[in-house]
């Protein structure tokens, strides 16, 4: 850099290294950030389309859900990064919503571009942004309605507006049920309300069958295979010992070295570990467990002593599926075999070996008020099950964020257009350029509703007018049926979705485009130390750098 008056240049950073300010640094995030929208924009809504998704070695995922789309993408610009980051946050916040939250984002970034265009600074943009979306918080919070664990007509309305225009569709009737009876089950009442521990529930996965052969165990579904042949298939009334600890002979803290000179005396060595693990299992016997399962391994001559003695066990769990089954016996989780006690031992009133699609699983089932359970997702083809599995998740996450905040808002666009026009007239009250972008907050949350509008092959001009009338007229609750492409009470029609799905897209979506606007100067490092695969120069090609477009799809989406 030259230090002015015809001095030499000195060069603070390294050859090679290259450099995007001002305007072009912008223009280059927010393009970025637009094409991650545009690339998840058309699964919008029921009618949303599907994207086939092709990795590096050639397995394919089709499917509509946005989190999935935006995990499997490979991009490499860091504008389009901190777009998909909003993708991220929505799902570990409330599990939905991912779609509307990157498309927010991208079309509070393409506002901003026609802003800046006019010259009005970037930060007075950033602010107006931030002065919209803290009041979007209230105008949603005004609009939303209360719903109520006991209410399950409305929390299944809640779970088949998230599985809608998905492949399954046709099964989103046992699959909410589903989702409903494992939220209800787990759910655990507070002083504030209640609260879900989604670890709780455990979803399982096996082809076979059809989606309306899932069903729910009150208990948990193992995918591990009882350990010894001789060990019964079958335990009704099943106490259960939950080990934390290995059932063998325990090595020395310090390195030794036995030394054995005759037949005689490896007999004894044998003899004594045989005793060993006798011991043990006489242990676990005494206490009156008839099921042992440990997170640890077992030994095989213990497993034969286990045998001998009618019990079932499973060893070498994860120390999840071991929480899960101590919350769903009622058992306590124990480290030591020489503490355990009968009031550890876990309860239910079987624990069966099964063959489901030519794989062994395990279920304990029959559990007495469990606080953990597990679903078994059943499909005709991969492709299915997996989309099958996504969607009940989804369900579920939209059920437990509903239960937890207690609130619900219609869907159909209805909350994206009343929270626009409110946000329009707020902007009418603030002083300033940044009224401009409080306006242009209100546009690009129409857009959400613009875009359902599209992706069901309506005019989007003549359904937003008709969506507005509606409003004015009827008020909140009025949104776009996109199969008949009227306008409709949504709360009657049964298309609702938590408030926390729309608190929080409008709050990740605006952050994003903030940070990305107060972003002026990309400073690039030189191509060797750029990441593998990537152009890593402002201004390069399409592998990722700054001014060209994202990374895309794997297989060349």
């Amino acid at each position: 850099m030259p230090n002015g008056q015809g001095a030499r240049p000195i060069f603070v950073l390294s050859e090679g290294t290259e450099r995007q300010k001002g305007k072009d640094a912008q223009e280059s995030n927010i393009r970025a950030g637009k094409v991650i929208g545009d690339s998840v924009r058309s699964t919008l809504g029921p009618k949303g389309m599907d994207k086939m998704l092709v990795d590096s070695l050639g397995d394919v995922v089709i499917t509509n859900d946005g989190a999935t789309i935006l995990d499997e993408m490979d991009v490499e610009h860091p504008g389009a990064e901190m777009v998909i980051e909003v993708a991220e946050t929505q799902e570990d916040e409330v599990g939905d919503g991912t779609t509307t939250a990157v498309v927010l984002a991208a079309d509070l970034l393409d506002e901003a571009s026609d802003l800046l265009d006019k010259d009005i600074h970037s930060s007075i943009v950033a602010s107006g942004y931030s002065i919209a979306a803290a009041k979007a918080q209230g105008f949603l919070e005004e609009m939303a309605e209360d719903i109520s664990i006991e209410d399950e007509d409305m929390l299944r309305q809640v779970a088949t507006t998230a599985m809608t225009g998905k492949k399954v569709e046709a099964n989103v009737e046992p699959l909410s049920d589903l989702a409903v009876e494992a939220v209800k089950q787990v759910a655990e009442e507070t002083r504030d309300g209640y609260t879900v521990d989604l670890d709780d529930i455990g979803v399982e996965t096996k082809e076979g069958g059809s989606v309306d052969d899932s069903y729910m165990v009150n208990g948990l579904v193992l995918d591990e295979e009882i350990d010894h042949p001789n060990m019964p298939r079958k335990v009704e009334n099943a106490r259960i010992a939950l080990l934390n600890e290995a059932i063998e002979v325990k090595e020395t803290e310090a390195d030794s070295e036995i030394s054995v000179s005759s037949p005689e005396e490896m007999q004894k060595f044998m003899e004594y570990e045989e005793e060993e693990l006798r011991k043990m299992v006489d242990k676990v016997d005494e206490v009156g467990a008839n099921v042992v399962i440990s997170g640890e391994d077992i030994d095989d001559m213990a497993q034969h002593f286990l045998a001998q003695r009618g019990m079932l066990a499973v060893s070498n769990l994860g120390s999840s599926d071991m929480e899960k089954l101590a919350n769903a016996s009622r058992g306590n989780l124990t480290n030591s075999i020489d503490d355990l006690a009968s009031e550890d031992l876990g309860k239910a009133g079987l624990v069966e070996e099964r063959k489901i699609a030519g794989d062994e699983m395990t279920f304990v089932e029959e559990c007495e008020n469990p606080k953990a359970v597990s679903v078994l997702v059943r499909g005709g083809t991969e492709h299915i099950v997996d989309e099958a599995e996504r969607s009940l998740e989804d369900a579920i996450n939209v059920i437990v964020a509903s239960v937890e905040s207690g609130k619900v808002v219609p869907g159909g666009g209805a909350s994206e257009i009343e929270l626009s026009m409110k946000i329009a007239d707020y902007a009418d009250s603030v002083r300033g350029k940044e009224a401009l972008a409080v306006q242009a907050f209100a546009d690009a949350v129409e857009s959400i509703a613009r875009s359902l509008a599209e992706n069901a092959g309506l005019d989007p001009i003549d359904t937003i007018v008709d969506l507005r009338s509606k409003h004015e007229e009827n008020g909140v609750e009025q949104g776009l049926d996109v199969y008949d492409g009227n306008v409709k009470d949504m709360i009657g029609e049964g298309v609702i979705e938590p408030l926390p799905i729309k608190t929080q897209a409008v709050a990740s979506g605006a952050e994003a485009a903030t940070m990305i606007l107060r972003v002026d100067d990309v400073i690039s490092a030189e191509e060797g130390e750029a990441p593998a695969g990537g152009e890593g120069a402002p201004g390069g090609a399409p592998g990722g750098a700054p001014g060209g477009a994202p990374g895309g799809m794997p297989g060349g989406m």
